[in-house]
């Protein structure tokens, strides 16, 4: 699953409670920088997975492997990968689940319409630049707008 626009520390945390109110459990891949105490206890325990963003460590397909051992299973990306603007995706969801060979589920948090939800379920054709304007097309036309719509390329009011 993916969450677009990321434009805020508000999207973890509203997040969060959006789950819990569905009843859903997500693992999130956060910067391990993030992890140091005393937050890093309550970042695992909410599903937070530390990420070495300086080091290869075959993330993906230990990330993957994870749906083998899993019945359901939410790994929660934000792939603008900062609260900054940022073009330029990071792709690591797209490479996980063509190694899992699952589809890609899109879900946003509009604050300027006070609403959460989820775009339809994306399947990949694995023509990565056809997929990337697809999915970044798809937010663009449902009109979601992030707290901080000029940090993302995709909200409706950027």
């Amino acid at each position: 699953m993916i969450m677009a626009p990321h434009t805020s520390n508000l999207d973890f945390y509203i997040g969060m409670l959006g789950f819990w109110s569905l009843g859903m459990e997500a693992k999130m891949l956060i910067k391990k920088e993030a992890f140091k105490p005393p937050i890093g206890f309550f970042l695992k325990k909410l599903g937070g997975v530390p990420v070495d963003r300086q080091k290869k460590t075959n993330l993906t397909v230990r990330m993957s492997s994870l749906f083998a051992e899993h019945e359901e299973l939410i790994i929660l990306f934000t792939p603008e990968g900062t609260r900054s603007l940022n073009p330029n995706w990071k792709k690591g969801f797209y490479y996980m689940a063509k190694e899992a060979n699952v589809p890609i589920v899109l879900a946003f948090m509009d604050f300027k319409n006070k609403v959460a939800g989820f775009l339809p379920e994306f399947t990949p054709t694995w023509d990565e630049e056809k997929d990337f304007e697809t999915i970044k097309r798809m937010y663009r036309e449902a009109n979601v707008t992030g707290k901080h719509p000029e940090m993302s390329d995709i909200s409706a009011s950027s």
